[in-house]
């Protein structure tokens, strides 16, 4: 087990309490931590009551945040000819074909999202191996294959995240910056919680949201009333 700070133990003495409270008390007990020399970033983890295996009750999308997620993603775009130069308008850090498809087979992924032109999946399909592991997969489902690059990539600027349930039904995503004044995380951490609820299956019997947790990354997590 990694050895835990002594700024971590002591902000840790603060949240001995387990029970879960407001998503305003949450907010703010998470903002007491923004005591690290750099801006920690904030995460939303969300226990939800699905059957992982069940092909109806995954739970994926993309979300564009009310204020984005305080960092600039860098963003790869598969288009060729007209899609191509709208994308580089659009502010796409790369586009290309095959040099990209090529780049990335040699294991550069130093990008935060992949977006694929219809007419270049072709291309892209075999770099699965390379990009589905790391959930930068190009997929109709995440909104990321589409003619409209030119929309996504700005959504990706904005400050868009994609999530998809894990193995034990768990949904993760950056919601911003401990540096965020209170409205605004609390703006973006209740447009997520609100669209996962939206996406409910309706092949799920019971709880469906059953627990969540705010944490920051050098920080003690801190649990919300579902």
């Amino acid at each position: 087990m990694a050895k835990q700070s002594k700024r971590f133990r002591a902000l840790q003495e603060k949240v001995t309490d387990k029970t879960p409270v407001t998503l305003e008390s949450a907010v703010a007990k998470l903002k007491e931590f923004a005591t690290t020399k750099f801006d920690q970033t904030v995460e939303i983890h969300m226990r939800l009551g699905v059957d992982p295996k069940q092909a109806d009750q995954i739970i994926r999308g993309s979300l564009v945040l009310p204020h984005g997620i305080g960092k600039s993603q860098r963003v790869v775009v598969f288009a060729k000819g007209d899609l191509a130069t709208v994308a580089e308008q659009a502010g796409a850090d790369v586009v290309g074909q095959e040099d990209l498809a090529q780049r990335i087979k040699d294991g550069w992924t130093d990008f935060d999202a992949c977006i694929a032109a219809p007419d270049m999946m072709g291309l892209v399909g075999p770099l699965g191996k390379v990009l589905g592991p790391r959930g930068l997969m190009p997929s109709p489902r995440a909104g990321t294959v589409t003619p409209d690059v030119a929309r996504v990539v700005r959504e990706y600027k904005a400050g868009k995240v994609e999530f998809r349930n894990d193995s034990g039904g768990n949904v993760h995503a950056v919601v911003g910056k401990l540096s965020f004044d209170k409205e605004k995380l609390l703006d973006n951490v209740r447009a997520f919680i609100d669209h996962i609820a939206s996406l409910k299956p309706s092949s799920v019997k019971g709880t469906y949201v059953r627990g969540i947790v705010l944490a920051a990354t050098m920080s003690p997590s801190v649990r919300v009333a579902a």
